[in-house]
């Protein structure tokens, strides 16, 4: 019976004058397992070259075509003058079988299997003892039938212990360098490579590559008798990493090939690659596309800004480059080129890559060019007055190596290249947008097409950042107050929450409620200890809590929630004041007569008007499906009004379950300011099964959402890019009435 478990790689059979005849013998065969789908089988006798039909096992359901070869014997006995190799395809076959025939019935005979499987050094080993000097022709034969098939890394080692046993073994690679698109730099020796294309199969790694390369020879004066040195390049998307390369198998002049890796071998980075080509370059010899190949990835990027050094006028520059999430970037600077010597602009990361040219939004930039008329070197006849320069452009580069360095590649009609490197600021993609308008003249006719075409998109392919809890501190006996919790969210901005602090301390409703105020960690440094202070004056019972990576009220709200494990919550936006004691006993009052409910209270003006008074479905303005129907109108024109369904609440004041943002997701990531944000929450929650109602009797002061320092065009900007994205996620009234209608029962 066959033993399936294959001996150790790298035992080795006994070999000597009469190795082959303690080893094996007439009728009997050795099997080795090429991988999950061949096995080859080594004996002594004649079998008939070619394809040959075998029968495994006793019975005939085990017939299959085998490829096999025959050798005449180094050293032929009277019982077998002949040896033989066969692959035999085992896919679906009982490998526990004991006899095979090669041949049909009546013409040939059944061999006995080994009853231990060789490994393929072994194998290797056995026929270059059987075949002597043929044993390279046999091996180079078997090599060929084995490299046309499926290859996987077992049937690839398998080939590899082969022609090593052949002593078909040809040089070293030496040293291995990365690039940055993708394509790996070779270095060695060989006696069998040629110049010019050749097809490798690189032994390495969980899946063999097979990838062209373009080989180059050059004289080496260390090199062996016959051996010639050689670079080359594997292609780039089928190049394996570099240090999963274990060496290379490929068909030369004399035929199958291996070049092991050198035990002293050196890896080279991206930046130091096109330094070693450049080395050897010149000394080469190749066909002219493979010396092409070759001299454009010696120019290849070194890390350092060549834009500069270009014999035409092309110049660059870049303003900013903010990155957010590790794949989404935002790139602004100015390119310099009068007479269009430039064709691609191409934003690269290793691998990845994103053409700027076809994305990107141009815009004048006279400054640029008054300092190149400044610019004595440059030919008079080039200035003008053209100052479309500028440009902002939005790039997503997938890329698993976020540290690789990232750089702009210009092509020049001339195929020449010419690098910028570039170095971005990581930052959350609100905080980027925000920057990045603010640095935008508000006055340029190319911002519509800026706001449209690069940072909405950019906002909308940003990834949330759920708030993390950097801190909590209590300040008096939080814990033990019963009421529900109030959660106060201090933004970004340092509005002055304290007077809200001693509203709640003269309000006996609220006097003995567990507060909650949740801060950006920067603000809770310098002013945790004034609100100890002020806890201990009132009386109060705060919990401080510390969120890092966010900013704005509603990421402050969600970190408060977390640091909670009640049922319900009332937040609070730190921007807002009550109008009167009792509202917080009519909210709880209120919410405890509904289920799974948001109540929110009216926003008002400090002029006693309407701020918000629910939010509705408007039939008739599919450019704004949402709306604010009271806005404006005087106060006193709701507070008459009953408890009222609307399509969503107001998360800067409500009272609801504290696990709804949890339900939801959160809020959603890209807008900007405060309105959209929570009204999209509110929508969501909506659809989710949450309802929500106004409570007319409750109403909160305050003003609109505005972020320090922000000017009035800036801030109506804010407005129109997160109104680009509600109507991105929320397009029209039928969507969104039927998305309000998908709720669980």
């Amino acid at each position: 019976m066959l033993v399936t478990e294959q001996s150790p790689t790298g035992a080795s059979p006994t070999v000597g004058k009469h190795g082959a005849s303690r080893a094996m013998r007439s009728g009997r065969v050795i099997g080795c397992r090429v991988d999950e789908a061949t096995m080859l089988i080594i004996g002594l006798g004649h079998a008939t070259a070619g394809d040959v039909v075998v029968t495994a096992g006793e019975d005939d359901a085990g017939t299959r075509s085998a490829f096999v070869f025959e050798w005449r014997l180094s050293a032929p006995s009277p019982r077998a003058k002949h040896g033989f190799a066969a692959l035999l395809p085992i896919e679906g076959m009982d490998l526990a079988m004991a006899t095979v025939r090669l041949g049909q019935e009546e013409t040939g005979a059944r061999s006995i299997f080994a009853p231990r499987l060789a490994s393929a050094e072994e194998a290797g080993a056995l026929v270059v003892e059987t075949a002597g000097p043929q044993s390279a022709s046999v091996i180079n034969r078997l090599v060929d039938v084995l490299m046309g098939g499926d290859m996987s890394r077992r049937r690839l080692l398998t080939v590899t212990a082969l022609l090593q046993a052949a002593q078909a073994s040809d040089g070293f690679i030496e040293l291995i360098g990365e690039s940055h698109d993708g394509a790996t730099f070779l270095q060695g020796w060989s006696r069998g490579m040629a110049p010019g294309p050749c097809r490798m199969f690189v032994v390495g790694g969980a899946t063999p590559v097979v990838a062209e390369c373009g080989i180059a020879t050059f004289a080496r004066q260390d090199a062996p008798d016959g051996a010639s040195g050689f670079i080359g390049l594997l292609e780039a998307g089928q190049a394996s990493r570099a240090h999963e390369i274990e060496g290379l198998v490929f068909r030369g002049r004399a035929g199958w090939r291996h070049i092991a890796l050198h035990p002293r071998k050196r890896i080279a980075a991206p930046l130091e690659t096109p330094e070693h080509i450049r080395s050897i370059l010149l000394r080469t010899h190749g066909t002219p596309d493979v010396l092409l190949s070759l001299r454009a990835a010696a120019n290849s990027f070194e890390g350092k800004e060549t834009v500069s050094g270009l014999p035409f006028p092309v110049r660059m520059g870049i303003d900013t480059t903010f990155e957010a999430d590790g794949e989404n970037l935002l790139i602004c600077g100015w390119l310099y080129d009068p007479e269009g010597h430039v064709t691609t602009v191409t934003l690269r990361r290793r691998h990845a890559m994103a053409r700027l040219d076809e994305r990107w939004t141009r815009f004048d930039r006279p400054d640029v060019t008054d300092s190149i008329n400044d610019q004595q070197h440059f030919s008079s006849n080039l200035r003008g007055e053209q100052h479309a320069h500028g440009f902002i452009a939005q790039a997503h580069l997938r890329s698993e190596d976020h540290g690789s360095p990232l750089y702009v590649e210009l092509t020049l009609r001339d195929s020449r290249r010419a690098f910028f490197p570039v170095r971005p600021a990581r930052l959350p993609a609100r905080l980027a947008a925000l920057r990045q308008i603010g640095s935008i003249d508000p006055g340029t006719c190319a911002l519509p097409a800026i706001v449209d075409a690069q940072i909405v998109p950019f906002l909308k392919v940003s990834v949330r950042l759920a708030p993390v809890i950097d801190t909590i501190l209590d300040a008096g006996p939080f814990d033990q107050e019963t009421g529900v919790p109030i959660i106060i969210g201090a933004g970004e901005s340092d509005e002055d929450i304290f007077p809200l602090l001693a509203l709640l301390a003269l309000d006996p409703e609220t006097r003995h409620a567990p507060i909650v105020i949740a801060m950006p960690a920067e603000r809770f440094r310098r002013q945790a200890t004034r609100f100890k202070e002020i806890a201990r004056f009132y009386r109060l019972s705060l919990r401080l809590v510390s969120a890092k990576g966010t900013g704005d009220v509603y990421d402050m709200l969600e970190a408060g929630t977390q640091a909670l494990t009640c049922e319900t919550v009332v937040s609070l936006s730190a921007a807002l004041i009550p109008h009167g004691a009792g509202w917080y006993g009519k909210l709880v009052a209120t919410t405890a007569t509904l289920k799974a409910s948001i109540v929110s209270p009216v926003l008002a003006y400090e002029d006693h008007s309407v701020r918000w008074a629910g939010s509705w479905i408007d039939d008739d303005n599919c450019d704004q499906p949402v709306v604010g129907r009271y806005t404006g109108y005087p106060l006193k024109a709701v507070t008459g009004m009953k408890l009222t369904r609307i399509a969503a609440a107001s998360l800067e004041c409500c009272i609801m379950p504290r696990a709804v943002l949890s339900r939801a997701s959160g809020f959603c990531a890209g807008y900007l300011g405060t309105q959209e944000k929570g009204l999209d929450l509110g929508l969501r929650l909506s659809r989710s099964g949450i309802d929500a109602y106004l409570l007319p009797s409750v109403q909160m002061w305050g003003s609109d959402d505005a972020r320090d320092g922000d000017s009035p065009a800036q801030a109506a900007l804010v407005d129109e890019i997160d109104r680009q994205i509600f109507k991105s996620q929320w397009l029209s009234v039928p969507a969104v009435e039927q998305n309000l209608e998908k709720r669980p029962a």
